[in-house]
């Protein structure tokens, strides 16, 4: 999808030249993308883009001046995307804890259609690290669309579902969302919100949007005003002092608080932002310091209990001790691991066993259908060690056969069972899915239960999209460890680097925090604490009901085996919408406890969190709603609603935005990471929706209007599933009248 994209860019780029900007104001030429220094990088969008999709390119043509150019004969498949041009831009940012809420607002003329023609527009969002869509708002000529989260189970069939292309993810970090028919000369005013993390490195949280626009967006007619505004809010909730160190854009400072900052820059300006908009600070401590921040439920909120957080930053003083470490990593080589995946696995693992202390002991396990043994034991982390663990790696690191983790993980664990006096590490790295998940977790909760000071950490990474993330999530959850994942194969190597850092790097173990345990329907996450790495912060959250004291205490053991104890300060949060904050990790956690017991119940109340939130889960989707004159009733995640009567809106499914449960069939046929096919209109499933609401049975009485109102709609591709639908239908009598409704809908769309 991004290579096509890619292209439609450059072939919208030069339609472009064909718009007229008056003598006043002359074509700009265009620089090749990926050769001007505010390019998009590999041709993707750096910042909120609006593009026009143009399938005429008769209709490209300035909507005030008209050029009388020649006319061009054809349609374009796929069609080209023209940037828009974008008359203003605000940025607002609100950071609390490690978490960014970012809202962009802008507005973008359809600057290359002719007025008398429409065309989709469609919306490009990059976001920053670990980004969740929350919502977007366009308002164009007396229309208005928003996006809202449904519980699949409210899907009734009813709706319209959307085109393929009409929206979906370029990159894990860029999502995509088209406006319909939007008229040629018309404004587009845009809302998006999104939520992302911050980044912790050596005593300093970063924070980086993507706000690098190209020269083409900035309007020809230099008369116009073109104004950028950018508002940053900073509540670190440590109650200590918060010291900025570095920013991107000319922010002026307008409050300065314990722990709380705000800066605000507006200005007309010539070009936009050619730069990311990034900001990094520090909190100041040289030691371990926490609070916990309480906060009451909104009174629409479906869990009346009361919502705490408990914090820990592991202070910046460098030479603190972190634990010795015995550590075994298992490393998938199945088939699938081919090519980039398994080399960049193989450069991280590389760069892991040299930041091991010569005290530490590791092994290393590669597994496929079979598992291969650097060592049978547990070996010191000399530098001979480490040179024959590289060159062992170099040879037997050859992507090949089946995946079986059970076996591997089993071996880790015999290989730990003996370890004293050091915290012991799995580290799990894989890109597949296996069937028997659900007892590989049970088969670890039994090896955990085996009551020794310090049980094996479990570190686990996912490659891709085929294997079972909310698998390596709760195994994660289950070991007091830590999950990520790299979604694009680009980023394998640095986000497997930074995990391992966090593994290797443990201050504060075996955390506990007592009042828990007095309070009454607790609920915590993750249900068993992590440990404290001097490489990342630590959060905990969760719901009860009872009173929390005025300090608590929380208790471990240090790196050097002694207890130790921090007093906690309680206190109520003040602007910090804990809620919100910690809703994407609740869900994700809350989702891999269902996904393992299989429970319904709680399916539900993820769907119910889903929506309360704006945050995605596995068990709600995604909606396009369009309204005629409706007006702003209120705001929620940051982004304004349109609330209207039911009747006067349309709504466009737009599907999942998450992941799903791992690809068996993807596994078993050694597909590579990042060969996932785009998302498309499931056009079955659609298909018999909409007869259903008509037909008393599909076998026996198929709609044929109702199939044709479906057919209209679709595209190519689509229609292709649906005649291979029909194929199949033929042997229960329904080929006649299925095959008319495909012939009706075959005009391209």
């Amino acid at each position: 999808m991004a290579e096509d994209f890619v292209k439609a860019v450059e072939d919208g780029l030069k339609l472009a030249k064909r718009v007229y900007g008056g003598k006043a104001a002359p074509p700009r030429p265009v620089a090749p993308m990926g050769k001007s220094p505010a390019a998009t990088t590999e041709g993707l969008p750096t910042a909120v883009m609006v593009y026009a999709v143009i399938n005429d390119p008769a209709m490209v043509d300035n909507p005030d001046i008209p050029s009388y150019q020649p006319h061009v004969y054809g349609r374009m498949d796929p069609p080209a995307l023209i940037p828009l041009q974008m008359n203003g831009v605000e940025l607002e940012v609100d950071c609390y804890l490690d978490t960014a809420f970012v809202r962009v607002s802008g507005s973008w003329r359809v600057h290359c259609v002719m007025g008398s023609r429409s065309c989709d527009c469609l919306i490009a969002i990059p976001m920053g690290e670990q980004g969740s869509i929350l919502g977007v708002v366009a308002d164009v000529l007396g229309k208005s669309y928003h996006t809202q989260l449904i519980a699949t189970e409210d899907e009734d069939g009813t709706a319209k579902a959307a085109r393929a292309g009409d929206w979906g993810f370029l990159k894990p970090h860029i999502f995509t969302l088209s406006i319909p028919q939007v008229d040629g000369g018309s404004n587009l005013s845009i809302k998006i919100s999104w939520s992302q993390k911050l980044l912790y490195s050596d005593g300093e949280l970063f924070l980086n949007v993507p706000f690098t626009f190209p020269e083409y967006v900035t309007p020809l007619v230099k008369k116009l005003p073109k104004k950028e505004k950018i508002q940053l809010n900073v509540n670190a909730g440590t109650g200590t002092q918060v010291l900025c160190k570095k920013i991107s854009h000319p922010l002026k400072e307008k409050r300065r608080q314990v722990g709380n900052l705000g800066f605000f820059y507006e200005s007309e300006v010539l070009s936009w932002s050619s730069t990311d908009f990034s900001f990094s600070f520090t909190v100041s401590s040289s030691h371990i310091f926490g609070s916990v921040l309480l906060q009451s439920p909104s009174l629409d909120d479906n869990d009346q209990r009361e919502i705490f957080c408990v914090y820990l930053f592991p202070g910046n003083q460098k030479s603190r001790k972190v634990f010795r470490k015995d550590i075994v990593f298992v490393v998938d080589i199945s088939g699938s691991m081919r090519g980039k995946p398994i080399d960049d696995t193989k450069d991280a693992l590389f760069a892991a066993l040299s930041k091991l202390d010569p005290e530490d002991s590791f092994s290393i396990i590669a597994f496929n259908g079979e598992t291969y043994l650097f060592s049978t034991s547990l070996e010191l982390a000399t530098k001979e060690a480490v040179e024959r663990a590289i060159e062992w790696i170099s040879m037997n690191f050859v992507a090949g056969g089946a995946t079986n983790i059970l076996h591997p993980l089993n071996t880790a664990m015999e290989m730990l069972s003996h370890v004293r006096g050091s915290v012991p590490i799995i580290f799990l790295v894989t890109d597949g899915a296996v069937e028997d998940e659900r007892r590989i977790c049970d088969t670890m909760k039994n090896y955990l239960r085996d009551g020794r000071p310090i049980c094996p950490r479990i570190f686990t990474f996912g490659i891709g999209s085929f294997c079972n993330h909310y698998f390596l999530r709760m195994l994660a959850t289950i070991g007091r460890g830590q999950y990520d994942a790299a979604y694009d194969i680009d980023s394998v190597e640095f986000r497997m680097q930074r995990l391992f850092n966090r593994a290797l790097s443990p201050i504060f173990s075996n955390i506990t925090v007592d009042i828990l345990d007095d309070l009454n329907e607790v609920e915590v996450y993750p249900f068993h604490i992590p440990d404290l790495s001097s490489e990342s912060p630590l959060t905990v959250s969760g719901r009860y009901r009872g009173n929390f004291p005025d300090i608590i205490k929380a208790k471990g053991v240090l790196a050097d085996l002694s207890n130790y104890m921090i007093d906690l300060k309680v206190e109520k949060a003040k602007d910090i919408p804990i809620d919100r904050v910690f809703a994407k990790e609740q869900i994700e956690l809350l989702t891999a406890q269902a996904w393992l017991s299989e429970n319904k119940q709680l399916e539900e109340k993820v769907a119910k969190m889903s929506i309360q939130t704006a945050v995605a889960s596995e068990y709600t989707h995604m909606v396009l709603c369009e309204i005629v004159g409706g007006k702003t009733a209120k705001e929620s995640s940051g982004v304004k609603e349109k609330t209207v009567d039911p009747k006067g809106q349309k709504m466009i499914i737009l599907g999942s935005l998450c992941i799903g449960f791992g690809n068996l069939t993807a596994t078993a046929d050694n597909k590579p990471p990042g060969s996932e096919e785009p998302k498309l209109p499931e056009a079955a499933e659609i298909f018999i929706k909409a007869t259903s609401n008509c037909c008393a049975s599909l076998c026996n009485h198929c709609c044929c209007m109702c199939g044709i109102q479906f057919c209209s709609q679709m595209n190519n591709q689509s229609a292709i599933v649906l005649t291979q639908l029909c194929t199949a239908l033929a042997c229960f009598g329904c080929f006649e009248c299925c095959a008319n409704v495909c012939c009706s809908g075959s005009d391209g769309r």
